[in-house]
């Protein structure tokens, strides 16, 4: 069953090499599923039984699902639907000595630069263009193998395994193709999204690594594709969303963008879009917003992004007992400075969860001398104060382009995820 579900995602993970796509494959997903989309713009007709979904961006979702007899709580799952990449910059064409034609991108998020090199890339994104006198968006993909990022090699830098500080303005950018040639960026831009060149007004393109997931190890026990982090949580919340009963408790599915940020954006987490759903949820239900703070009371949210699982080669790195394990299962992460917001109830309510559930757990807490990343509960929290725990799946080479998870542990998460929307 697990490698069922592996390859899902897998397949997931393939049709989502942006933000952008991630979102747009959930919405076909849960619209086969009969979601019936609404708009932040439109006036919103909700009744009990009903199941919706609403975007931001195009680059954040949250679908929820109401039961027949409309409970008050809500049970919320978040994720984000962003990775560490490059962003393509405007003008993005630079001629080298009349010889080559590269591509200026900048760095988005923390990312593991040297995995980058010496790997088929591609972009993704969308395009704003003009078209019949209006402004529309067009999601591409050009689908396949476009740019390279190719390493120095040895012979002209000796010292380069002693280590090396990447400037990515210089070393990063990625070779498009040969001076002169025809077949411009733009050219290339305007053929994928079916537009003339000078129709094209702007975009949001990313690059993207062509390495396909794959299912490997001794016994098949190990995943890895790009984007793990955090599009196999994104994944297994729709997935437990779509199988969960929903009776007792509003279920909420919400994935969030530009966490690798800070999620300081109108569709982060700590933007209003989670508030402002809850609210119209709320208020189309005939409720006061007494009751909407009643609600929140009495509601629990699972913010899920990737953990860090012990390393074979730096085993040092970890905490002397909180040790996490690929395939061992979800693992619940803990910070005194509150990066992760889990406390010891909503700990514990987890843990019954994945007790009911039948899953196993482990615990994440930082070396107490080394500084970790923060996360989307603590930030979620800031807009919407419900009780939350931090979780993740355990994974290495988190932030390369090729990340590395347990098979087993994505049909942990959607087991514990199916539980939670019940």
């Amino acid at each position: 069953m697990y490698y069922e579900t592996a390859e899902k995602l897998l397949a997931f993970i393939r049709k989502s090499p942006t933000a952008f796509h991630a979102v747009d494959t959930m919405r076909k997903t849960l619209a086969d599923q009969g979601f019936q989309e609404l708009s932040e713009k439109d006036y919103w007709k909700l009744t009990p039984g009903g199941r919706y979904m609403v975007t931001r961006n195009n680059s954040a979702l949250i679908a929820f699902s109401i039961p027949e007899d409309a409970p008050r709580r809500f049970h919320i799952m978040a994720s984000h639907s962003d990775s560490p990449t490059f962003k393509i910059k405007e003008n993005p064409e630079i001629t080298v000595e009349k010889a080559y034609v590269k591509l200026n991108v900048e760095k988005y998020g923390g990312m593991l630069m040297s995995p980058w090199f010496d790997r088929p890339l591609s972009v993704a994104g969308r395009v704003i263009v003009s078209e019949g006198g209006e402004i529309r968006e067009k999601l591409i993909d050009i689908d396949r193998d476009l740019l390279m990022i190719p390493s120095l090699a040895i012979h002209m830098n000796r010292e380069v395994n002693s280590g090396y500080s990447y400037n990515p303005q210089k070393d990063l950018l990625p070779l498009y193709g040969t001076a002169g040639t025809e077949e411009t960026f733009s050219k290339t831009l305007a053929e994928a999204a079916g537009v003339r060149e000078e129709e094209i007004l702007s975009h949001d393109l990313f690059l993207y690594s062509r390495t396909r997931g794959a299912v490997w190890g001794a016994e098949k026990e190990f995943i890895s594709a790009g984007r793990l982090d955090d599009l196999q949580c994104a994944f297994a919340s729709m997935e437990g969303l779509l199988s969960g009963e929903k009776k007792k408790s509003i279920a909420v599915h919400c994935v969030m963008d530009n966490e690798e940020v800070g999620s300081g954006t109108k569709q982060g987490a700590a933007s209003t879009f989670l508030k402002d759903t809850l609210l119209r949820i709320n208020s189309g239900l005939g409720r006061t917003y007494e009751e909407y703070l009643m609600s929140l009371a009495d509601s629990f949210m699972i913010s899920a992004d990737n953990a860090h699982a012990l390393h074979p080669n730096y085993t040092d790195m970890a905490d002397p007992v909180n040790r996490p394990l690929l395939n061992k299962g979800i693992v619940i992460k803990y910070n005194a400075n509150q990066k992760y917001c889990t406390d010891a109830v909503s700990a514990a309510r987890f843990k019954e969860l994945c007790n009911r559930a039948e899953v196993p757990y482990q615990t994440f807490v930082n070396r107490s001398d080394m500084a970790g990343g923060s996360t989307l509960g603590n930030i979620s929290n800031t807009q919407v104060p419900v009780n939350t725990v931090d979780i993740g799946l355990p994974q290495l080479a988190m932030h390369s382009p090729y990340e590395t998870a347990g098979v087993k542990d994505t049909l942990s998460l959607v087991k514990a995820a199916e539980l939670f929307f019940e």
